[in-house]
């Protein structure tokens, strides 16, 4: 056997990036004095060769994955089903947006269901958790808590207790013991989060960590957090807004494009199990530049009103004010209308909202946009019980998007009389669950001759009188 010799090594606490000597920057992440120094021991040329290790086949035999159901309905949504025994799941949000609720929550409701879970407090005092979960309604639940700090005695008791379920709150204050940094740097947050995983997947539980987010909405600590853990979970929130919204932004074991709304109340966090509802119940009707616009997430149809207002502009540069849609997308439907309809809207602002805080991201809002837009310069509403969704090309043309009965579907269970959509595809014909009246528009151009018909004027400024 060789000798052991040592070196130090510097590694990036933000992204991971090992180098040889110290350095000011991070040449990978670009992040200031982030290295830390660690000494590496290595063994000269004669250190025995390791074992290989074992290897199955592919096609051999698995054991089915059999989930652990919470049985608050928009967590196990956006969860995939349920928590999987033996994952790790990081879940972020700002202060007080009710992180340390909803696990309470669901711990509280797997131990309703017989599943022993653990709460580990690095943050607060038991008395402090107890206190909690008695404004929540949930003092009587028997899951246990402790408080540490240590991922290694956290280690142990979970295998002292047999929980089958765990709550971190939070793996910024976890330390291990044989490093000298602080809690919360890169060194003790890789290494605390190791030694958690490795319980975790040694005893089968599953494992909620709570996270803490910075100004940028991004978990506090290196990046690689986010590639240790299976999933990565976000809560999120609109100031003034009395709902939440979960999303994933990492699942080994389920879909990255479901959402779960819930609505802040006494009791805690309340899943809402029709968002639509929500997004709507303030919606006034026969308004210019409001549409409602029939969208999805993941596999859940959601309607939002989208909101535009057109006004002319007291600056050389018009101004384009979004919220909760993409800016550049945007841009385009008012070139598309401009270019290929002959609506002028150049020297005007123009301002976008979609009402609720929620974020649109696929481009069959396109038409719904297209038409507050139209509706706002124009001064002609829409009639209140229609709704809209299709994707608008370059050439003006409107295109089927996906989902397309599911959307028709929602609306009429909400009482949508009437819908204006692309022309749908061969195979997607019948359609005879949607709303009562469904118009199918080939182009843009279709749409703009609904708001002249209605007394527009072509060039799309408004064609009412004063009186």
């Amino acid at each position: 056997m060789g000798k052991t010799r040592t070196r130090s090594e510097y590694h990036c606490s933000n992204c991971g990036a090992v180098e040889p000597k110290w350095a000011g920057q991070c040449p990978s992440c670009g992040e200031w004095n982030t290295f830390e120094e660690r000494a590496q021991a290595q063994r000269g040329r004669t250190q025995a060769a390791a074992a290989p290790a074992g290897v199955v086949r592919l096609d051999g035999p698995s054991r089915p994955v059999v989930r652990l159901v919470t049985g608050v309905n928009e967590f196990d949504r956006v969860a995939g089903g349920g928590l999987v025994p033996g994952s790790v799941m990081l879940l972020g949000g700002d202060p007080g947006v009710g992180k340390s609720t909803v696990l309470l929550q669901v711990l509280a409701a797997l131990d309703a269901d017989g599943i022993g879970g653990l709460y580990v407090s690095g943050e607060e005092s038991i008395e402090q958790v107890r206190l909690r979960a008695q404004r929540l309604g949930l003092g009587a639940s028997g899951f246990s808590l402790t408080a540490s700090t240590d991922a290694s005695t956290v280690a142990a008791t979970l295998e002292s207790t047999g929980a089958k379920v765990a709550v971190v709150d939070s793996i910024q204050t976890m330390t291990v013991s044989h490093l000298d940094t602080a809690a919360g740097t890169g060194t003790q947050l890789r290494a605390a989060t190791q030694e958690l995983i490795r319980a975790a997947k040694d005893l089968g539980v599953a494992m909620i960590l709570v996270g803490h987010v910075i100004k940028e909405s991004a978990i506090a600590g290196p990046q690689m957090l986010s590639h240790m853990v299976d999933a990565v979970l976000q809560i999120e929130r609109e100031t003034g807004q009395h709902f939440r919204i979960l999303r994933a932004h990492k699942n080994r074991f389920g879909a990255t494009d479901e959402i779960g709304v819930f609505e802040m109340a006494d009791s805690g966090l309340r899943s809402v199990d029709n968002p639509s509802e929500l997004f709507l119940m303030d919606r006034r009707g026969d308004v210019a530049g409001s549409v409602v616009y029939a969208g999805m997430e993941g596999q859940r149809p959601i309607l939002v009103e989208v909101q535009a207002l057109v006004a002319p502009s007291a600056y050389a540069t018009p101004k384009r004010t979004v919220v909760g849609w993409d800016a550049g997308r945007l841009a385009m439907v008012i070139a598309v209308l401009e270019a290929r309809c002959g609506v002028l809207m150049g020297q005007n602002d123009v301002y976008l909202n979609v009402s609720g805080g929620f974020r649109i991201t696929e481009p069959a809002a396109d038409l719904a946009v297209a038409a507050a837009l139209l509706s706002a310069l124009t001064d002609e509403p829409l009639p209140r019980d229609t709704v809209l969704f299709g994707e608008v090309g370059l050439g003006g043309e409107l295109r089927p998007v996906v989902s397309a009965d599911k959307r028709l579907k929602e609306a009429r269970k909400l009482g949508f009389a009437a819908a204006i959509t692309p022309l749908p595809r061969k195979a997607d014909e019948r359609r005879a669950s949607g709303p009562k009246s469904t118009r199918p528009l080939r182009n843009l151009i279709e749409l703009v001759g609904d708001f002249t018909s209605r007394g527009a004027a072509p060039d799309g400024g408004p064609a009412k009188s004063a009186a």
